[in-house]
């Protein structure tokens, strides 16, 4: 277990928010990229589809992988900190590609 673990029962009132800002993120990310993928199915419009990606890549995908790589690996910060902001970058270009792309 790494030394920048907290426990919840220990955790400050900033990192309880922290955690929380960050689940809720991920839940509000995750229902309108819900709503996005709806929009597909129902008009099959494909700009929808990669909306839908990019948001999940954004806001649901990188939450995912801080949980899972800080609690069920020994993975070292920078790699963490990489994976998000690549998650990150595949979404805004997924979203970019919504608008801009050919499809």
């Amino acid at each position: 277990m790494s030394a920048d673990v907290v426990r919840l029962d220990e955790a400050t009132m900033f990192e309880l928010f922290t955690v929380v800002s960050l689940f809720l993120v991920a839940l509000f990310g995750t229902v309108i990229a819900y709503q996005a993928y709806r929009g597909y199915r129902r008009n099959d419009a494909r700009s929808m589809l990669y909306l839908a990606v990019g948001l999940l890549l954004l806001t649901l995908f990188p939450f995912v992988l801080n949980v899972v790589l800080n609690t069920m690996t020994a993975t070292d910060r920078i790699v963490t900190v990489f994976a998000k902001n690549l998650s990150r970058l595949l979404g805004l270009v997924a979203i970019m590609y919504s608008l801009y792309g050919q499809h």
